[in-house]
């Protein structure tokens, strides 16, 4: 088995329509250079504006290889 090391970064991602187009905006932008290959949904919060959802706001844990 060989080792690995990860490096973890915190992301967030906002979207207007939903929870799921945020994480994938969050893992879409934040990826850069390196390549995620897992994250962790750690807070979803949002925005209300007139008693209506406006947007969406997740901020994962995100982690790449680097080693």
């Amino acid at each position: 088995m060989s080792n690995s090391v990860y490096k973890k970064v915190e992301l967030v991602g906002i979207s207007p329509n939903s929870i799921s187009d945020a994480i994938n905006n969050a893992i879409a932008h934040g990826s850069g250079e390196e390549k995620i290959t897992w994250f962790e949904v750690v807070e979803v919060r949002g925005h209300v504006e007139d008693g209506k959802v406006t947007q969406y706001q997740v901020v994962l844990k995100a982690g790449y290889r680097v080693g």
